[in-house]
Formats: C-alpha cells, sequence, structure tokens
C-alpha cells in the first residue's frame, strides 16, 4: 500500500483527508472520532479499532452522566474543577457548557491522589554594549516565570491522570534588584504567585477531603452492623441499612 492511498476510518467508515489521519496498531481513525476520546486518553497509537469504540461507547455514555451533573462548586478560571458534591462526582474542563463539551465525569471514590507541580522558568534579561551588541548585566539579571500544574491520578479505565495548567499565562516576576546566581527567587512577594499557590492548595485539599470522607462512607457500609435496643420499642435489633429497628421501624442511634 502506498504512501498516499486512499485511507478510510476504521471507525465511522469515512475516507481520510491527507493530514487527518490518526494510526491505530490495526486501523486508521479520522480526526472527527478522535476529537470524540477523552480529552485525557494518550494511548491511542497502542490501541485498537476495538479499544477505540468501546471507547466511544463509553463517552456516548458519559453524555447521561453530563446531563445529570449539577454545579455546586467551582475551582479555578480557565481550566476549572467542578464539583457536584450531591453526587460526589467532579469534572475538569474550561467548557462553558458541558452538554455540548461532554468532559469525563468521575466519581470522588476514583482519585487516588492530587500533586501540585510548580515550574519554575528563568530568561536573562540583557543590555547593549557600546557597539550594540546584547551583553549580560554584572552581576547577571532574569525574568522568572512560574505554572501551577495540577496532577489529580485516578483509577479509570481509559486514563490514570489528569493534569492540567492552573493559571492560564505564566506568572511572570521582574525583580526590582538583581538575584545573585547563588540564591533563590522568592516568588512568594508575588501577588498573583500568592493567589494560585492558594487556588491550588485548595484544590488539592478539596480533593483529598471528599475522597476521604466516601472512601470513609464504602468502610462503615462495610463494617458489620452491631445489635443495640430501640429506644422506642425497647427490643434488641440490628439497625437497617437506613438506620432504622427492625421491629418498630424507629430511628436508632447505633
Amino acid at each position: 500500500m502506498g504512501l498516499f492511498d486512499k485511507k478510510f476510518c476504521s471507525i465511522c467508515g469515512d475516507k481520510i483527508g491527507l493530514l487527518g489521519n490518526r494510526k491505530l496498531t490495526d486501523g486508521n481513525l479520522c480526526k472527527n472520532c478522535a476529537a470524540k476520546l477523552s480529552p485525557w486518553f494518550s494511548e491511542r497509537r497502542n490501541s485498537s479499532t476495538q479499544e477505540i469504540r468501546e471507547q466511544l461507547e463509553y463517552r456516548e455514555a458519559n453524555r447521561g452522566a453530563v446531563a445529570s451533573f449539577h454545579v455546586t462548586k467551582s475551582l479555578g478560571d480557565g481550566m476549572r474543577l467542578l464539583l457536584d458534591e450531591d453526587r460526589q462526582q467532579f469534572v475538569v474542563t474550561r467548557a462553558r457548557d458541558l452538554v455540548e463539551a461532554n468532559p469525563d465525569v468521575l466519581s470522588f471514590s476514583q482519585v487516588t491522589g492530587v500533586e501540585i507541580d510548580i515550574d519554575e522558568d528563568r530568561s536573562e534579561v540583557k543590555t547593549k554594549d557600546r557597539e550594540g551588541k546584547p551583553v549580560s548585566y554584572n552581576p547577571p539579571r532574569y525574568v522568572f516565570s512560574y505554572d501551577f500544574d495540577v496532577i489529580i491520578s485516578v483509577n479509570h479505565p481509559y486514563f490514570n491522570e489528569i493534569r492540567y495548567q492552573l493559571n492560564p499565562s505564566g506568572i511572570k516576576i521582574n525583580p526590582d534588584a538583581p538575584v545573585p546566581a547563588n540564591r533563590a527567587m522568592n516568588p512568594r512577594l508575588n501577588r498573583d504567585y500568592r493567589e494560585y499557590e492558594a487556588l491550588a492548595n485548595e484544590i488539592k485539599s478539596t480533593l483529598q477531603n471528599v475522597r476521604r470522607q466516601v472512601r470513609e462512607e464504602i468502610r462503615a457500609a462495610a463494617a458489620p452492623k452491631q445489635a443495640v435496643t430501640c429506644p422506642w420499642c425497647g427490643a434488641t435489633t440490628t439497625p437497617d441499612a437506613s438506620g432504622c429497628c427492625e421491629y418498630c421501624g424507629g430511628a436508632v442511634n447505633a
């Protein structure tokens, strides 16, 4: 088969344009079908046609979860962490129209860890000599730039990590005085840095807390029920799932 032979999508059957092919292990994928995959999915090249079909079925079913998703808490401005605390679910998206974007809906219990990665980059600021050529200051001067990445580890069949940049653009800091090469820059003197650091820590603590709460609820539900004396009828009873007496139906404080 030649390089420029016609190719067809193994999923929808449509003809694929010259620059529109996405290779699978046993076929081809058009850009329209590829756009329907999870934005957090990164194993397309190592996936078979059947595996892609299964993911697209999951993504279509996810639309129902999105339709039922009710935002009770939002953290972030560009890319946002949205929580539905009543359903114990969350999504990460920059979209305003959730139904159209169809972001992956995950449960709190799928979170396995949360980390914040702060990336520092610095570029030297130079002056010009008498001939107009760029030369270093003495001592050298730098402009610093910082990015905050949120890394959410998850237990999911199609991806194990949600990583996104919290700040829409780099937080640039140009110190008023030169920072010696052997000393560290103190970015917390910058207001924007402090604000995004606080937001990153809030996101981390929020996800850790909801995950801990769900895990505790699961453990409590799995724990064997203890027999107690019903305060209403006096019977020795093992409370049902709603915490009520199995004989009279009264609420029991187990």
